[in-house]
C-alpha cells in the first residue's frame, strides 16, 4: 500500500498529476482543489495517497493532508459514493465545508458537488452525521502541527480546525452528545469563521441551552 508520495511535479492534467518520485512517474488522481494548489511543474510536492485496486484497474488518489484522505475513505463508505464523487465533494467543499454540511445535516450544500443528487446528498448526511465529530478532531490535531495556508482565490476563509476541535472536546467533556455538540459548533463557526475556541464554546453553549 502506497500511503504517501514526495516527488517533483512533472505534469498537471484536468483530473490528475504526474509525480516523479526517484525517476518513476506516478499518476495520482486529485480533486480540482488539490490540483489548483499544487506547485508549478518542476517543483516538489507531497501527497497522501489512497490506492484503489480492482481486477482490471489500479489507481492512486492524492490528498494534501491525512485528514482529507480520511474524509475520502469515510465518504466512499456511503453507497453510491465512488472515488470520483468523493473527489468532487472534497474539491467543491473542502474538509471544512463537508464537516459543517454534515454536522448541520445540510444536504443542499452537499448537492453542490458534481454527481451528487438529492437522494445521495441526504444519504451522505444521514449516514455520516455521527462520524463528523471524530473527523473534526482529526483535522484539528493535524492542523496543530501544520502551517495554515491562505485561502484559494474565490474561497471563503475557513474556520480554524484547531479551535473547532478544542471546542468540541470541551463540550463533550461537559457531557454533551458528540453529534449535538458538533452541530452547535458548526453553526457557530459558520456565523463567525474567525472565532477562537472560547468564542465557539460560548456560542455553542448558548445554542444548546434549554429554551425558556
Amino acid at each position: 500500500m502506497i500511503g504517501r508520495l514526495t516527488g517533483e511535479v512533472a505534469h498537471i492534467a484536468d483530473d490528475h498529476v504526474l509525480l516523479d518520485v526517484g525517476g518513476v512517474g506516478y499518476v495520482v488522481y486529485c480533486s480540482s482543489r488539490t490540483l489548483s494548489a499544487l506547485p508549478p511543474i518542476g517543483e516538489g510536492a507531497r501527497l497522501y495517497t489512497e490506492m484503489l485496486v480492482r481486477e482490471d484497474l489500479m489507481q492512486l488518489f492524492g490528498f494534501p493532508s491525512m485528514a482529507e484522505r480520511e474524509w475520502h475513505r469515510l465518504l466512499t463508505t456511503v453507497q453510491g459514493v465512488g472515488a470520483k464523487v468523493s473527489l468532487g465533494i472534497l474539491g467543491t467543499l473542502g474538509i471544512d465545508g463537508i464537516s459543517r454540511a454534515i454536522s448541520l445535516a445540510d444536504a443542499t450544500t452537499v448537492r453542490r458537488a458534481p454527481g451528487v443528487g438529492p437522494k445521495l446528498a441526504t444519504r451522505i448526511v444521514n449516514e455520516l452525521k455521527n462520524k463528523a465529530p471524530a473527523m473534526m478532531k482529526t483535522a484539528g490535531a493535524e492542523a496543530a502541527t501544520t502551517p495554515r495556508k491562505a485561502p484559494m482565490d474565490g474561497e471563503v476563509a475557513a474556520s480554524d480546525p484547531i479551535a473547532s476541535s478544542d471546542a468540541l472536546s470541551a463540550l463533550m467533556n461537559l457531557g454533551y452528545d458528540s453529534a449535538e455538540a458538533a452541530e452547535a459548533i458548526a453553526r457557530a463557526a459558520t456565523d463567525t469563521p474567525d472565532a477562537d475556541a472560547g468564542a465557539l464554546i460560548k456560542a455553542a453553549l448558548k445554542a444548546l441551552a434549554p429554551a425558556g
